[in-house]
């Protein structure tokens, strides 16, 4: 299957993020990212993410996902941007027509899903290349919840120590999306075979 894959992500105060990981999880950076897909079937997923480690591995914690088969996601294309439209979640994707290859994650095992029971899904291999895109997105739980604009740069995210000790927060997508977005860190679209 064809998969049109969009992957945004952005810098949090750590500190907050690790008041809502549950037991057994560590935060690896400060960094929340949504990956968006448009199937060749026209079915849209999204999820929301943040680097971890547990049990001996690292990879991505997967805090929600959804998909247009039981949820109400749209997209919509005009000229090169992509918008994806939830009644949680507004994000568009403009290519800028730079390409490079697709980000090496030599730290990334999978994506851990907490359902039933702690899974582990393996990392998919990605040979395409990429291309940089700008990027706009507003959760729409709250007004107050997270939203920012990316500056046309690729920054790093390195972890930071603890300094603040906040109550510990329900591991939830509402809680994630409230952490405010100090910046965009990049954005990309990557067109592969899955």
């Amino acid at each position: 299957m064809k998969i049109e894959q969009f992957v945004m992500a952005y810098e949090v105060e750590q500190d907050k993020l690790r008041a809502l990981l549950p037991n057994g999880f560590h935060s690896l950076r400060p960094v929340l990212r949504i990956n968006a897909e448009i199937k060749s079937d026209n079915t849209i997923y999204i999820e929301f993410n943040t680097a971890v480690e547990a049990y001996g591995k690292r990879g991505w914690l997967n805090i929600g996902h959804w998909n247009s088969k039981n949820d109400n996601i749209s997209y919509q294309v005009k000229n090169n941007t992509v918008t994806f439209i939830a009644p949680f979640l507004t994000i568009s994707f403009t290519t800028v027509g730079i390409e490079g290859s697709c980000p090496a994650e030599k730290d990334n095992d999978g994506c851990f899903f907490i359902e039933k029971e702690i899974q582990l899904r393996s990392s998919e291999q990605i040979i395409a290349n990429k291309e940089f895109c700008n990027c706009e997105f507003a959760w729409n739980f709250s007004e107050a919840d997270a939203n920012g604009i990316s500056t046309g740069k690729t920054l790093p995210a390195f972890s930071t120590e603890p300094k603040i000790q906040y109550q510990k927060q329900k591991f939830s997508v509402q809680n994630a999306a409230a952490i405010p977005c100090e910046q965009v860190l990049g954005c990309y679209v990557v067109v592969f075979e899955r």
